[in-house]
């Protein structure tokens, strides 16, 4: 058997931040790993052990983390690369796989392996209740690989045509009036009424959640330590929670007979 063949590269979630979080399948890469590669902040949350190389790198060197990962299991290494969340979501999943297409053709013959997480947006919407109910969209509101424009563009589309949608890097200090031309947009699509939800350090001890109507929202509710949740203008509030219905507007479901009781598992 060949080193490549030995070798390995597990693309692995480390889930929004609580530990309880991790699925089993991940912890068990890390057992069996010999390199973990990641951006610092994630490649700090795992233990040190004998026989384990941590190699922690910088968030604007994505490719290069996962050409390093790729070529280390082309020796023959069992490398996790680490992503907070979901790896395949706005995260490393995609970046390791943009590496192998532009690789040697001798990595294609690597076992890769994605083992999903717990995406922040996901924990988020847990902790209100159920905003993301009905159809939604994920958005990254950075702007380091897409430009502006086409963020803007696709804030009015989507908040036109009634989706709920969760914002990921909402506001970082170096673009802080890009959130709030985004609720300039948001307000003019969705309505002044709609709610939006500010959840920070989601599942972390110092977890802070604040659902207000978008006429209240303000750029500084949001960093990019936030999730940020934007309802539809059927979300509605029952006592301290917020969710969603199912059904779109006039097509509410017939209770008596089951119709659209939970459509995705019929």
């Amino acid at each position: 058997m060949t080193d490549i063949q030995k070798g390995w590269v597990v693309i692995a979630g480390l889930g929004p931040g609580s530990e309880s979080m991790v699925i089993p399948e991940v912890h068990d890469a890390l057992a069996e790993a010999t390199d973990v590669v990641g951006y610092i902040p994630y490649v700090q949350r795992i233990t040190p052990r004998d026989g384990l190389t941590l190699h922690a790198s910088d968030n604007r060197v994505e490719v290069d983390r996962a050409s390093h990962a790729l070529e280390m299991a082309a020796a023959g290494r069992r490398v996790v690369v680490v992503s907070s969340g979901d790896p395949g979501v706005f995260a490393m999943a995609s970046a390791v796989f943009e590496a192998l297409e532009a690789g040697p053709e001798a990595w294609r013959a690597l076992e890769i392996r994605v083992l999903p997480g717990i995406t922040a947006m996901l924990a988020a919407a847990a902790a209100i209740g159920a905003p993301l109910g009905h159809d939604f969209a994920a958005i990254n509101l950075s702007d380091n690989l897409k430009p502006w424009a086409l963020i803007e563009r696709r804030l009015q589309l989507v908040g036109e045509a009634g989706l709920a949608m969760a914002f990921y890097n909402p506001r970082s200090k170096s673009r802080p009036h890009q959130f709030a031309r985004a609720l300039e947009v948001l307000r003019a699509a969705c309505g002044e009424e709609t709610l939006i939800t500010f959840a920070r350090d989601v599942t972390k001890p110092g977890q802070e959640l604040l659902t207000v109507p978008l006429r209240e929202a303000t750029p500084e509710m949001a960093d990019m330590r936030t999730v940020v949740i934007v309802s539809n203008r059927e979300t509605r509030r029952v006592g301290p929670y917020v969710y969603t219905p199912r059904f779109a507007p006039g097509h509410q479901p017939d209770h008596q007979t089951g119709h659209q009781s939970d459509s995705k598992d019929t």
